[in-house]
């Protein structure tokens, strides 16, 4: 774990603004390039950073490691809230710019010897830690399906990408993508409906990115899914104050008794968290 001082390198929109009107509202969400070696060369698939966001945010901001590349500066990928001072503050950076950064922290994703086959399940912006892990997996000889899904409740206005996918081109060439969008009222195009039992069958290691709904729905809904005997890792969200274990403000229940996403996970097991104490919504 280091604390940095990070120099911005670039800070590029991707996706344009959300409506959702039933939820907090989306500006858009952009990717920023950080210079910090000595963070990025110690990160693991699945950890996260903990973001100094200005003045105006007296505790910093949790984000996941989105990409390394081989100069060891790193990329997160962000959505900038309606009413989000922290994301909001980081959107606007520009090249030059210094950023403090504490990292890498948390457990990461696990990926056995003997899996080569793996799924990767992104909801909204979920490809935020899931990229990393490709890039992993990918230099040891994996193969890659990536299933994932967003909103499709864009402003015209302003569209960088109007389906609020993470654009293809970014993503590596051997990833074998399949997409859906969800319609503006949230009734179809959820991407657990693209998780079919060949697919299923086919992958010997599953990792899942996106909101806590979409788990609650995998974790409950198993058998249906074909999902049982299934090792499946999530990446947890949760609130933070400092990501370093000490105010347990990301505490939640598991099966093995109290954990702490920012030094137990953000990774879990989907089975080892109680679901029942997590919102339906």
């Amino acid at each position: 774990m280091k604390q940095v001082a990070a120099s911005v390198i670039s800070n590029e929109q991707l996706l344009g603004e959300l409506e959702r009107p039933h939820a907090r509202a989306i500006l858009g969400s952009w990717i920023i390039w950080l210079r910090c070696p000595k963070i990025a060369r110690e990160a693991q698939p699945g950890q996260f950073v903990m973001v100094g966001c200005g003045e105006e945010c007296m505790l910093p901001r949790p984000f996941s490691i989105h990409r390394v590349n081989e100069k060891s500066d790193m990329a997160l990928l962000f959505s900038a809230w309606v009413d989000g001072k922290g994301t909001n503050w980081l959107s606007q950076r520009h090249t030059g710019d210094t950023i403090d950064l504490l990292g890498p922290l948390g457990n990461g994703f696990s990926i056995s010897p003997a899996s080569k086959n793996l799924l990767l399940i992104a909801g909204g912006i979920g490809i935020a830690p899931l990229y990393f892990l490709a890039q992993e997996a990918l230099s040891h000889g994996g193969k890659i399906k990536l299933l994932q899904g967003a909103s499709g409740a864009f402003k015209p206005s302003v569209k960088p990408n109007p389906s609020q996918l993470y654009p293809k081109e970014l993503l590596l060439s051997e990833i074998e993508l399949e997409t859906i969008t969800t319609t503006p009222d949230g009734k179809k195009g959820m991407v657990l409906e693209l998780l079919t039992l060949e697919v299923v069958n086919w992958a010997e290691q599953i990792f899942a990115c996106g909101p806590t709904a979409m788990y609650r729905d995998m974790a409950l809904k198993k058998r249906g899914l074909g999902l049982e005997g299934k090792p499946v890792q999530i990446s947890l969200e949760a609130r933070m104050g400092c990501g370093r274990g000490v105010c347990y403000a990301c505490t939640v229940r598991t099966k093995n008794g109290l954990k702490q996403v920012c030094q137990d996970g953000p990774v879990f097991d989907l089975d080892d968290i109680i679901w029942d104490e997590f919102a339906q919504a």
